[in-house]
């Protein structure tokens, strides 16, 4: 006896009471046995269907912020005495607005949170938007409150650890994160929205930078070829 399962798309042949629909799978078994009349071998064909579970739509993962996280890193942004598009550029960035993200490396989220550092800044839910970006802001200020508010520093520390800026004292000579600092001052330096899309953040202004508005990350080539990065 012979079984294969195929999927039909034509109409059954005569004599079928049924028409396979969207979410069956078909089963042709094919079974030989002896005529009892002529006792020749005849082919005999049985057919059944049975419902198959479909498979689930790629999840959509948004390029740019929803109302709902524009409104949440407006707050946060606020609370945390952050320009909203230095989160704004950290996310897309490292997610590209993505809430399921999940890195090689294990970082988490909108703001790739690593465990350890989600836990040290009490993100209960490292795929919840809000609980994600409070945690990514968080660590953002404590960063800048650590290297006295530079810029380039920061970010280096939020893409390759602590660790790494203590030991070169610098930004770290990774391209990752020599990339990393290009691709996030390239966002911070992109024109503001139209004003009807940005009166909560010009209401933000006072607590959000000191004159001159936030500070952007610079990228300086000395003489002798070494690159810096600078807070302008």
């Amino acid at each position: 006896m012979l079984v294969g399962t195929f999927g039909i798309a034509t109409p059954f042949w005569a004599g079928e009471t049924s028409v396979p629909t969207p979410g069956q799978a078909v089963r042709i078994t094919s079974v030989v046995r002896p005529d009892p009349r002529t006792g020749r071998l005849v082919r005999s064909m049985v057919v059944d269907t049975k419902p198959v579970a479909q498979p689930a739509a790629a999840a959509t993962v948004p390029a740019a912020a929803s109302p709902d996280v524009e409104e949440i890193v407006e707050q946060i942004a606020r609370a945390e005495s952050l320009p909203p598009r230095l989160i704004h550029s950290v996310i897309k960035v490292e997610s590209n607005y993505n809430p399921r993200a999940v890195s090689p490396k294990g970082a988490l989220g909108m703001m790739q949170l690593v465990p350890d550092t989600a836990r040290r800044f009490g993100v209960a839910d490292a795929f919840n938007p809000a609980d994600n970006i409070q945690g990514g802001a968080r660590y953002l200020r404590y960063l800048l409150d650590l290297y006295g508010g530079n810029y380039p520093l920061a970010l280096a520390a939020y893409n390759a650890g602590e660790a790494a800026v203590a030991k070169y004292g610098t930004v770290p000579p990774y391209a990752e994160t020599q990339n990393y600092l290009k691709l996030v001052a390239r966002h911070l330096a992109e024109p503001p929205k139209p004003q009807a899309a940005t009166a909560k953040e010009q209401k933000a202004q006072p607590a959000e930078a000191g004159p001159g508005g936030p500070a952007h990350v610079a990228e300086v080539t000395e003489t002798d070829g070494t690159v810096r990065y600078v807070s302008r």
